[in-house]
């Protein structure tokens, strides 16, 4: 029973074990579930072991138990990208157009379900075409796409609707924001800090465990065995760096703080500092970039084994990272590129990586993003990129 339900979850990328399969059977065989309602709660809870897969789950569910629209692995982006590009649409025609290359009156003849089928049609040829022009959207640096949940009235995308509340609780997505893809959210928050607690010290164990040595002397019949750890003053140093300096970066800078503030509990040597686009002779502690500064050249001082973290999305003029005195702000004039402040950096901190909030598949069109990518080891900042960075980081 259910099987293809169970196969459909497992296609969909969903990590469903037969165990919990069995168990879910178990529960229906015990008289447990008698409702539709109650098998979705019970389903989700039982074959559902992370909330990143809630999204994909619903999807799933409402597809199968009320024929919506299964899209495939591309499309539960792509499907709400385009309600996402409706939304900009809506609000400011014109820049939307001139981002797509097309003339605003073609566009408002459209209906808005000609336009979300427009959209995802624009859309698809972006992840799929891998070819530049002026058909690609956020070609030149605009990018008409919002990170917000806004479902514009009136307009369903990959569904219908059914009077069982079970479906219209799946097809409401109310975890779009739980999925690995796409900007850290605070609903993301505790994936994330799952993430970050992989990351721990790689010292030395060199202090004995009195506890677990006697425990395992007493295991082995009375045979000694010394059990060592690692000393409790062997911390992990975390430099972050955050690129707070420009409207690209503001929606970010929020999260990835409080990302690192709850994450202070583990990692009690965590230093913040903010910079604008790219790093030059400073960086600032205070959030204003005012006062407190740090001299980049005393950096040499500190412990290489420190994790350098830097957040941006490296998107700039090139100018800015490969000319002298290459800053927009007159005081930093050193006579020294950035690209070379970069390349210090990774030197002086070996174990180091780039977060970059612009979409992977972006990354190519933009010249500094492909020029910090060859010095700095990059990484989404995104669930997925965010565990990718930690298992570097940590040199797994």
């Amino acid at each position: 029973m259910f099987v293809d339900f169970f196969y459909l979850l497992k296609s969909s990328g969903v990590p469903v074990s037969p165990t919990a399969f069995l168990t879910l059977h178990k529960a229906l065989a015990g008289g447990m579930i008698h409702s539709l309602n109650e098998f979705y709660t019970a389903a989700r809870a039982i074959l559902v072991k992370s909330e990143r897969y809630f999204d994909i789950f619903d999807q799933v569910f409402a597809h199968h138990f009320a024929g919506a629209d299964l899209p495939d692995a591309g499309g539960f982006e792509l499907d709400d990208m385009a309600r996402l590009l409706l939304e900009q649409w809506l609000k400011n025609p014109r820049e939307l157009a001139r981002a797509l290359g097309e003339e605003e009156s073609t566009l408002a003849g459209m209906s808005p379900d000609e336009l979300i089928q427009y959209f995802k049609e624009r859309l698809k040829e972006q992840t799929e075409a891998h070819h530049g022009g002026s058909k690609w959207i956020g070609t030149g640096g605009t990018s008409p796409v919002g990170h917000s949940g806004y479902h514009p009235g009136g307009m369903r995308v990959g569904g219908v609707s059914r009077n069982r509340s079970a479906v219209k609780v799946a097809m409401d997505r109310r975890y779009r924001d739980y999925s690995l893809e796409g900007p850290l959210t605070q609903a993301m928050m505790g994936e994330a800090l799952k993430r970050l607690r992989n990351l721990v010290p790689a010292g030395p164990k060199d202090q004995v465990n009195v506890d677990e040595t006697i425990y395992q002397t007493m295991k082995n019949a009375g045979e000694i065995e010394i059990v060592f750890e690692q000393s409790l003053k062997d911390r992990l140093k975390i430099i972050l760096a955050i690129d707070n300096g420009g409207w690209s970066m503001d929606p970010y800078i929020p999260v990835v703080q409080t990302l690192f503030n709850y994450a202070r509990a583990q990692f009690k040597e965590l230093t913040t500092y903010f910079f604008h686009n790219t790093i030059y002779d400073n960086v600032w502690a205070d959030a204003a970039r005012y006062k407190k500064a740090q001299r980049v050249s005393e950096f040499a001082r500190f412990d290489p084994e420190t994790r350098l973290i830097v957040v941006g999305d490296a998107s700039m003029a090139p100018y800015e990272l490969m000319t002298a005195d290459g800053s927009i702000h007159l005081e930093e004039r050193s006579g020294r590129p950035s690209i070379e402040q970069l390349r210090f950096l990774t030197e002086t901190f070996p174990r180091s990586a780039w977060l970059n909030p612009v979409p992977e598949r972006m990354w190519g069109y933009t010249r500094t993003i492909t020029m910090i990518g060859q010095i700095f080891p990059m990484f989404e900042l995104s669930i997925d990129g965010l565990e990718k960075a930690v298992a570097h980081l940590s040199g797994k």
